[in-house]
């Protein structure tokens, strides 16, 4: 569906605005998705978000700082999402040996095997779906340079 329909909107001062409106819209839409496949799992998309760092650091831990560098969304709170994602038994916090003032953080087999249910079940790629291979090229070499 267009953008002009889907917020109702027939008229932008420009192409720029548009796009610029489209991309926050789309951004939102496919969070919105994404969360809604999330729930079925009691689990928010930063939460799975630091799951996958730990799951990419892993056997080696990460730190909050590590954490903070990758997360996708920069306004989450990591230590926070790292309390939450303890209480849930999905990752260890213990004091780095090396380093009394640092915490290592490491994801646990619970938290290993979520993300191996969540992936078998997850279309993480839903909304993108109806792209080319092509088209999707596209895409990442436009928001790369729009980030430039």
């Amino acid at each position: 569906m267009r953008i002009e329909d889907e917020i109702k909107q027939p008229v932008f001062k420009d192409e720029y605005q548009k796009g610029l409106i489209n991309l926050v819209y789309t951004a939102g839409w496919l969070q919105q998705q994404q969360a809604a496949a999330f729930r079925e799992f009691d689990i928010t998309l930063p939460q799975f978000n630091i799951l996958r760092i730990l799951r990419g650091q892993h056997p080696k831990p990460a730190t909050v700082n590590l954490l903070i560098e990758r997360m996708l969304d920069k306004t989450s709170n990591a230590s926070r999402i790292v309390d939450k994602l303890e209480a849930k038994s999905f990752v260890t916090r213990t004091v780095c040996p090396s380093n009394r003032r640092a915490v290592d953080i490491r994801i646990t087999d619970s938290g290993l095997e979520l993300l191996q249910r969540m992936d078998a079940s997850v279309d993480l790629h839903h909304g993108l779906k109806t792209l080319t291979l092509e088209e999707a090229q596209q895409l990442n070499t436009i928001l790369d340079k729009i980030r430039d």
